[in-house]
């Protein structure tokens, strides 16, 4: 069967860049991309250029009406997301919904409360779930190979903010707009995985922002302190610092018993009995594997596999984070 997608608000960049949603729905054999909208008619017509001319729109009420998708792709600016997802869910659409879905935790529970009240099928690609490290560090803790867990440590330092405007996107540089600067944006990937491998709730014990390097209304580097319900220490750093295309990344998991870590390039378990090597992954390699997993859970009708609810607790912790750093 194929899976006929329109997506909406593709001004966004991840549409053609790093998650580069458009990219790989197009080169999926059994999804068809049946139209693109965004309320600038010359940015829909650039992105529909880039991913082989589906038609265009910009008002997506038309255009859900006149293709009659079996599923969308939400993204657009962070201010316009809840409005989308309340509109996407009152006419019954699945969907899968760019992060962090937003400017705040209010409007994010109100579409999680929408959700399940309707049943819906809401997804959010949180996309760092599925590259290697998560994966080995999941296998680990299943296994008890760390013992009790100290602490968890993520940074995702990325490229500095010229590059917003010039994918098209110069509102994330508006705090109005996109609710903040990288905290709001990359903060849900730290958070969330922090979530994901401890299984447990958690609070932002301290916080700080700095927009310092760029000197941009939105903050350009930020570091929160949290702890688990049960106890296990995080550092979570996020910056748009990078002097180039790429991260300065680092991912750690720490217990008694041994030490995973993921940085250039390089995945290294630390035990008493020596050191295992192996290849980690760039930043946006996992997210065709996120956007396929979420279309065949929809398509076997199980419920998304990471969903709004997800994503409302790695904004809490935002949320919390800014009221913190002040």
């Amino acid at each position: 069967m194929t899976i006929r997608i329109a997506a909406i608000e593709v001004g966004h960049w991840h549409a053609v860049h790093d998650a580069a949603y458009l990219r790989h729905l197009t080169a999926m054999s059994d999804v068809a991309l049946v139209g693109v909208q965004d309320s600038d008619a010359a940015l829909a017509g650039k992105r529909a250029k880039e991913v082989g001319h589906p038609p265009t729109f910009t008002d997506y009420p038309k255009m859900l009406a006149e293709t009659k998708p079996d599923f969308v792709l939400a993204l657009g600016r962070h201010r316009q997301m809840a409005k989308i997802a309340h509109d996407l869910l009152d006419q019954g659409y699945p969907f899968m919904m760019e992060k962090p879905m937003g400017v705040n935790a209010q409007e994010v529970q109100s579409i999680a409360d929408k959700a399940t009240r309707l049943k819906a099928f809401v997804s959010v690609p949180l996309s760092q779930r599925y590259q290697p490290f998560a994966i080995r560090a999941r296998e680990l803790l299943a296994a008890g190979r760390f013992g009790p867990v100290s602490h968890i440590y993520i940074r995702i330092n990325r490229p500095g903010p010229a590059r917003y405007p010039e994918w098209d996107s110069p509102w994330m540089l508006d705090p109005a707009e996109a609710g903040g600067g990288c905290l709001r944006n990359l903060g849900s990937h730290g958070f969330d995985m922090f979530l994901h491998l401890t299984g447990e709730e958690a609070q932002v014990t301290g916080a700080q922002i700095s927009r310092r390097a760029h000197g941009q209304r939105v903050e350009d580097y930020a570091s929160a302190l949290l702890r688990s319900a049960g106890g296990i220490l995080g550092t979570i750093e996020v910056g748009n610092t990078f002097p180039r295309v790429g991260t300065d990344g680092e991912w750690k998991i720490a217990g008694r018993d041994a030490i995973l870590t993921l940085k250039d390039g390089v995945m290294k378990l630390a035990t008493a009995d020596g050191d295992e090597v192996s290849k980690g992954t760039e930043i946006e390699t996992p997210y065709a594997t996120a956007i396929r997993d979420a279309l065949e859970s929809w398509r076997r009708g199980a419920a998304p596999p990471i969903s709004v609810h997800d994503c409302l607790r790695a904004v809490r912790l935002i949320d919390q984070a800014y009221a913190l750093a002040g």
